[in-house]
């Protein structure tokens, strides 16, 4: 299931239409963004690269993802994302706190307020420890907000409390991860488990599996909501029907 990516592939500015080689210049950008071809077309790649602060989340690493991820959105291309680090043996660091500590109080609060920002938009509970006491720091709201969900109250705090680090397979354990993998000589393991994943989302309704993310991740917030209402009138939804009669694949448009 696992297929080798294409050579023919190259990171993509976000300027450049789709499918566009990267220049030279491109290769600097600390966020880069593909969308992957063939049979994985709908699958587009974030590509976290700033080897030299081990992928931390600076100003111009925040401003960059946060530009894709705005551009990304009314891409109706994009069925999948992936993030993807370009940094051996590190997805991401956290927030840089070399940079932080040239900030003026003001400045922290505006940062902190954009990562807040950054990780809702992201919806991610990947957290793999959160060391932030042990620098005398607050856990981000990532962690402070999302972590009680997954875990409950007691042992988040435990967490929080004591900045202990945890294994691929400690945070699998907790449920804090969905998948853990033993790592191979490339180092990019979890990426094509990743990859393998992104496969079995991109064959759905693009609009079925975007309400489902909307009704868990509200409903955990609002209670009662319930969405299945927006999504009656499809195309895709009289598309699945039709399929299902007539014994076919059915063939999705995100409408």
């Amino acid at each position: 299931m696992l297929r080798t990516l294409a050579s023919a592939l190259r990171w993509r500015p976000l300027e450049k239409t789709r499918g566009c080689a990267s220049s030279p210049v491109d290769a600097g950008r600390e966020i880069q963004v593909r969308a992957l071809e063939g049979l994985d077309q709908g699958i587009t790649e974030i590509l976290m690269n700033r080897p030299s602060a081990r992928n931390a989340l600076g100003n111009v690493f925040v401003s960059q993802l946060l530009e894709a991820l705005a551009q990304l959105r009314e891409d109706r291309h994009v069925r999948v994302l992936i993030f993807r680090s370009g940094v051996k043996g590190v997805f991401c660091a956290g927030a840089d706190l070399k940079e932080r500590e040239q900030m003026s109080e003001a400045e922290v609060g505006v940062f902190v307020q954009r990562l807040r920002g950054l990780m809702n938009e992201i919806a991610s509970s990947a957290v793999m420890g959160l060391i932030e006491t042990t620098r005398g720091l607050l856990p981000g709201a990532g962690g402070t907000q999302r972590l009680p969900r997954c875990l409950g109250v007691a042992l988040a705090k435990e967490l929080i409390f004591t900045g202990r680090r945890l294994s691929g397979m400690q945070a699998q354990a907790l449920g804090l991860v969905n998948h853990a993998v033993a790592q191979n000589e490339e180092g990019n393991a979890a990426y094509h488990r990743a990859l393998a994943l992104a496969q079995e989302i991109l064959p759905q309704a693009p609009i079925a599996v975007r309400l489902g993310k909307l009704a868990i991740d509200r409903g955990i917030e609002v209670r009662g909501l319930w969405v299945g209402p927006w999504n009656i009138p499809t195309r895709d939804r009289l598309e699945g029907m039709a399929a299902f009669r007539e014994k076919r694949t059915p063939k999705f448009v995100g409408e």
